[in-house]
C-alpha cells in the first residue's frame, strides 16, 4: 500500500470520528515494523497538514476538524512511548506553538521526535505571554527557543520576541528557531522576522538542529525584516 492510500484512509477515519479504524492504521504501519518517529512525521504530520489547508479555506466542518485533532492527539501520546529514545544531548529546547488545537499537535510531534533524538525538551505548547518566554529561557539557560505551528497572527508577537531576547541578552547564545504552521506557507517569512533557522516539518526540523547548531543571525542580519517592515509602512 502507498504512502498516499494510507494517508488517505487515516484521514477518512480521523475526520468522520471513527477511532477504531484510525488506531488499527497507525497498528498497521507499527505490525509491518516502520518506527514510531517515521510514523509521526509520514503519516501523522501529512495529515494534520492537510486538514489544517481544507479548514483553513473553509472546507472542513468544526465538528470534523475536533474529530481529527482530538483523535491524532490521542494517538501521538500514545506514539511517544513507543520512541526510540537516543543518548542525550545535554542540549535544552523550549519549544512553544500556537495557540490553537492543532497548532499545539504539530508543536507536540516536533516536542516528541526531538526528545526522542536526545534533546530535552520542555514544550509549552501555545498563549504563552512573550515576558513568561523570556524569563523562561534565562531560568532554563536554553540552547534552543523553538517557536513550531505558530498562526498569521502571532507573528508579530514572535517579531517582538526576537528582538527581547538580543536587546536584553537573557541568554545571548540560544538559538531560534521556527518551522511549521505560518512558517512553511511563508516563503522568507522566518527569515524577515529574525529566526536563526527553519525548517518546514519536524524531521527537516531534526536535521537543521542537529547539523545546523552553531548558526546564528548576525546583528545586521536580524535588522532586515524591520528595515523591510519600516520601507512598506513609509510607502
Amino acid at each position: 500500500m502507498t504512502r498516499d492510500v494510507l494517508i488517505e484512509r487515516f484521514f477518512t477515519a480521523l475526520i468522520s470520528g471513527d477511532r477504531p479504524a484510525a488506531r488499527d492504521i497507525v497498528h498497521e504501519c507499527l505490525d509491518a515494523d516502520c518506527p514510531a518517529d517515521k510514523v509521526l512525521a509520514r503519516l501523522f504530520w501529512p495529515t494534520l497538514e492537510h486538514i489544517q489547508s481544507l479548514y483553513r479555506a473553509d472546507q472542513m466542518t468544526q465538528i470534523a476538524h475536533n474529530f481529527a485533532t482530538r483523535t491524532m492527539r490521542q494517538l501521538a501520546d500514545q506514539m511517544q512511548l513507543r520512541l526510540d529514545q537516543h543518548d542525550r544531548r545535554n542540549k535544552r529546547v523550549l519549544l512553544v506553538s500556537g495557540p490553537e488545537e492543532a497548532e499545539e499537535l504539530s508543536g507536540q510531534i516536533v516536542a516528541d521526535i526531538l526528545e526522542a533524538d536526545g534533546y530535552d525538551v520542555f514544550f509549552a505548547g501555545g498563549g504563552i505571554a512573550n515576558d513568561e518566554i523570556v524569563n523562561q529561557v534565562g531560568e532554563l539557560q536554553a540552547d534552543v527557543l523553538l517557536i513550531f505551528g505558530a498562526v498569521a497572527s502571532t507573528v508579530p508577537f514572535t517579531r517582538l520576541l526576537i528582538d527581547r531576547l538580543h536587546q536584553i541578552g537573557v541568554c545571548p547564545n540560544v538559538q531560534i528557531a521556527v518551522g511549521g504552521g505560518v512558517f512553511a506557507r511563508a516563503d522568507g517569512l522566518a527569515e524577515e522576522i529574525g529566526a536563526d533557522v527553519w525548517a518546514n516539518d519536524p524531521e527537516e526540523m531534526v536535521d537543521v538542529l542537529d547539523t545546523q547548531a552553531e548558526r546564528r543571525m548576525t546583528p545586521d542580519q536580524r535588522t532586515v525584516g524591520r528595515k523591510r517592515r519600516q520601507n512598506r509602512e513609509a510607502a
